[in-house]
């Protein structure tokens, strides 16, 4: 008569397989719950200017925003047609910027905005712009049809925060 050996299982494994998956659950659940790119936009522009503020027209003038030359629209698979606009930011004042928000629109001959988009320059691309210096920013903005007047591209400072 043979005697059969059991074989016991590896535990060890499952438990720690387990553990494991809890964790990484855990951290993801986390990761999806934290402050949305919204409330993270609104945290960074707090305490910033918006228009209508005292200082914000006297501060917005030293701001110069253009249009670069190598802005290009490129047709793509869906049939619409995407901008691809770079511009150039230049602070001619004496201040040094640590928050600024830009609304970029492509507007038809009438100025009427066909397309818009608001972009965080600074801190995102860099985390200040001081007196004299020139950040350059790229951006896309998609959904034209071919039959869309894109007839020129303006530049507007939504809110910008300085240091004191």
């Amino acid at each position: 008569m043979e005697k059969r050996e059991v074989k016991r299982g590896n535990y060890k494994a499952y438990v720690i397989g387990a553990l494991v998956a809890i964790v990484g659950f855990a951290l993801l659940f986390w990761l999806l719950n934290g402050p949305s790119m919204e409330e993270q936009k609104q945290n960074i522009l707090a305490g910033s200017l918006h228009e209508g503020d005292p200082e914000f027209e006297q501060i917005t003038k030293d701001i110069i925003i253009s249009t670069d030359p190598r802005t290009v629209e490129s047709p793509n698979a869906f049939g619409s047609i995407s901008m691809f606009i770079t511009g150039k930011i230049r602070n001619k004042g004496d201040r040094i910027i640590n928050g600024l928000e830009v609304n970029v629109a492509v507007v038809d001959q009438f100025n009427e905005p066909l397309r818009e988009k608001r972009v965080l320059v600074v801190p995102t691309q860099r985390p200040e712009l001081g007196p004299g210096e020139t950040i350059e920013i790229n951006l896309e903005i998609s959904g034209f049809s071919k039959k869309d007047d894109r007839a020129n591209i303006r530049w507007k400072v939504t809110a910008i925060r300085t240091e004191s």
